[in-house]
């Protein structure tokens, strides 16, 4: 580690730029490679002010980046596959070893977080906090044999709230590559650490989340992972070269709101749990697709066709996430266009999220979809993103449409809604020391 005093030292002279870059500066542009630098420097300084004013206490640069998912919508609550990949915002902390039982973190922004070690139970009044997070990392951390040691850390964030970009997974990645670097001597894999936060969100958050989203963020890159069995799934690193494919990553921020939509995500794992216990099973990953076509009359009568089309885009868009991660893997983009296509007219038709019948006049996704694919005009590919309902949609935009289809779309939406995004290579991580 180096003393506060010397990170900013190297941070101002550039010496750090290369690791930045990596991350940050994916467009390319000195003015990405400038900001990145900038923001280091920023959160090393609230760092040493914030914890230790003498310039002498060393420190350590560590990221955990937001994710996005590309591919395989709602399939992984049914033990399919998806296709998601980490992105260029993220969660950027310093932090030290304070020799104290206790961490203590300053998110900027936010109220200051102190969370003692000896005691790492679940507390109920803790449930949907920051402090169930960390309390939950720590835990799994020293379930698996690690002594754990106390720590200061000072984040600040770039992850858009409710932008489908998973803050929460970003969070859980940064904390537990905290760990990894103070406590467990770096011996944690990116896979471990992914599980050490659906853990700390599972038990203490209280959110039954599946494994994507900290996948995402942890491993890095694109990334396609299988979860027939949840318990060891199948993570695959998809190695293409995004900036190379003449197109730009655009999340699109219809600012309709996330809130009241509880029943229709569960509506959708209700439904479909209930097609595969037609079968006698639990997902409908168990359930061959010949023995559901075959009994699509009966599950009509049985569960209505909303539950059969839903079912219908699991088999579709489980088999699209393969064929997605395929097309990467072989250098065939157009290939990989026409499947994300496909996946957000599956998901509008079949999956039907887009929009909630709990509230008809608010449709701002089918809106966003429509007013992007007259701005594309045949090209690129644009989908829903994430749970759906509400919140975003997502855009490959080739380059030379970027101008007008960001326009349009900020003409309807607002300033500020469409945010371009770049795949960044390396997930969660020490940035510099």
């Amino acid at each position: 580690m180096s003393s506060c005093k010397t990170l900013l030292e190297a941070l101002r002279a550039g010496d750090r730029d290369q690791a930045l870059a990596a991350l940050y500066a994916l467009d390319g542009t000195q003015a990405s490679l400038d900001s990145a630098r900038d923001r280091a420097y920023h959160v090393t300084k609230a760092f040493m002010d914030q914890f230790h004013p003498e310039d002498s206490a060393q420190a350590v640069l560590f990221s955990g980046p937001g994710r996005t998912e590309i591919g395989g919508n709602h399939t992984d609550h049914q033990h399919g596959r998806v296709l998601c990949g980490s992105v260029d915002m993220d969660m950027l902390a310093c932090a030290a070893p304070n020799g104290l039982n206790l961490i203590r973190i300053q998110s900027e922004g936010y109220p200051a977080l102190e969370i003692g070690l000896d005691s790492l139970s679940v507390r109920e009044e803790e449930k949907n906090t920051s402090a169930a997070l960390v309390r939950g990392v720590a835990a799994r951390v020293k379930e698996l044999g690690y002594a754990l040691t106390g720590f200061d850390a000072y984040v600040t964030s770039t992850v858009l709230s409710g932008s489908g970009l998973s803050s929460s997974a970003a969070y859980e990645t940064l904390v537990g590559n905290i760990f990894n670097r103070f406590c467990c001597g770096g011996a944690l894999d990116p896979v471990t650490i992914a599980k050490t936060g659906q853990y700390a969100e599972n038990v203490y958050f209280g959110k039954p989340c599946g494994l994507m989203d900290q996948m995402g963020s942890s491993v890095g890159g694109a990334v396609f992972i299988d979860f027939n069995d949840p318990a060891n799934p199948v993570v695959e690193r998809v190695d293409y070269d995004f900036s190379q494919s003449g197109h730009v990553l655009c999340i699109v921020d219809t600012a309709s709101s996330h809130g009241d939509l509880t029943d229709d995500y569960a509506d959708i794992t209700r439904e479909m749990g209930a097609v595969a216990a037609h079968f006698g099973k639990t997902v409908l990953r168990e359930v061959p697709l010949a023995s559901f076509q075959a009994a699509i009359p009966a599950l009509r009568k049985a569960y209505g066709d909303r539950a059969v089309l839903r079912s219908m885009h699991f088999y579709d868009d489980d088999r699209r996430a393969s064929q997605e991660a395929a097309a990467l893997k072989h250098g065939d983009f157009e290939a990989f266009l026409n499947l994300v296509n496909a996946s957000g007219r599956s998901s509008s038709l079949l999956l039907q999220n887009t929009w909630s019948i709990h509230d008809p006049k608010q449709q701002a996704i089918p809106l966003a979809l429509t007013v992007g694919e007259h701005l594309l005009d045949g090209m690129g590919a644009i989908r829903v993103h994430g749970g759906g309902f509400a919140g975003t949609i997502q855009a490959w935009v080739p380059e030379e449409y970027l101008p007008v289809f960001k326009n349009g779309i900020e003409e309807l939406f607002g300033t500020g809604k469409c945010h371009v995004l770049h795949i960044r290579p390396v997930g969660g991580c020490v940035v510099a020391e």
